[in-house]
């Protein structure tokens, strides 16, 4: 057990996790992170960001989540590479276990992130920053003029697609079945749109391109017919959902049928009090790193209110 006095442990260490630690360390909480499995979270995997505000010309990812890392650490954050294995929230302090050291602190800050369901393909994971992305409102302006696929069927897929048609000089949506799962309102949309065409019964066996040239098509399999054909394309969106990085809180924590954390409207405080939960862990509608950074002050603040009274 650590003897170090921790006020507050941030568990995930995105923009919301940092941005809950400037603001904890701000008012003397003494806070400690442990990283997680991706130290800088989602953002570390992306090479341009253009919508975060304060950078007029742009930022790579993790460049920016290193810059949120100096700032935490400049207040005095503690910052440890790990990976937390157990919680214990049924009394406080609470128990936090890593393989960096197992501490203890009367409130915690869950800031693990949510991850993009991809499709699994080495193709993919090439190009993934390259032409290949899981966010249309992060990345589509880079795509102005393109030919664009869209992987999915659901709402995320429909408002990816739509989305991109703002860009894009087409969009081709690519899916499993040979209907939607999204709601009426949503295909209804995708079907009017005449810049929305579909691929039924297919699926991506290749992303074709390269880091330099970024992507140039897909080759694309028809599961009734068999055939297999090239379509060319400029970018790929893969939109078939995320995940948020939850499961460790299972019956720890309140939570939806998805496994986002369920926090009290307008504020993070989950159902545990002392335990604060921000950014894409708590946040399946927004998902950006200005809103995880947004709702990292409010959990700082939240707890600070909280350790007060």
């Amino acid at each position: 057990m650590s003897s170090d006095k921790h006020e507050v442990v941030i568990i995930g260490s995105g923009p919301a996790g940092y941005t809950a630690a400037i603001y904890a360390a701000r008012a003397n909480l003494n806070p400690l992170v442990i990283t997680g499995g991706e130290p800088g979270g989602q953002l570390v995997t992306t090479t341009d960001v253009e919508n975060y505000p304060g950078f007029p010309k742009g930022i790579l990812g993790p460049e920016m989540m290193d810059l949120f890392r100096e700032q935490a650490e400049r207040f005095g954050t503690e910052i440890l590479t790990g990976h937390v294995t157990e919680v214990d929230f049924s009394r406080r302090p609470f128990t936090i276990v890593s393989d960096a050291g197992t501490f203890e602190a009367p409130a915690v800050i869950v800031a693990t992130g949510a991850s993009a369901k991809w499709l699994d393909l080495p193709s993919e994971k090439l190009l993934r920053g390259h032409g290949v992305s899981a966010c249309a409102t992060c990345d589509g302006f880079f795509f102005k003029g393109k030919d664009l696929i869209v992987v999915g069927g659901g709402d995320t897929a429909m408002e990816e697609a739509t989305f991109l048609t703002k860009f894009a000089s087409k969009v081709i949506v690519i899916h499993r079945r040979e209907s939607l799962r999204a709601s009426k309102t949503m295909q209804d949309r995708a079907f009017k749109n005449p810049k929305i065409s579909f691929l039924w019964n297919s699926a991506i066996e290749e992303i074709l391109g390269s880091k330099q040239g970024g992507v140039t098509g897909v080759r694309v399999k028809n599961f009734k017919t068999g055939v297999v054909e090239t379509v060319p394309a400029g970018g790929v969106f893969v939109a078939i959902g995320h995940q948020p990085n939850t499961s460790l809180f299972t019956g720890k924590l309140d939570m939806n049928d998805v496994g986002y954390i369920k926090v009290q409207p307008g504020g993070t405080r989950t159902n545990v009090p002392g335990v604060f939960a921000c950014g894409d862990a708590a946040d399946p509608l927004y998902r950006q790193a200005v809103t995880a950074a947004g709702m990292g002050c409010m959990a700082a603040i939240d707890a600070e209110r909280f350790l007060a009274h």
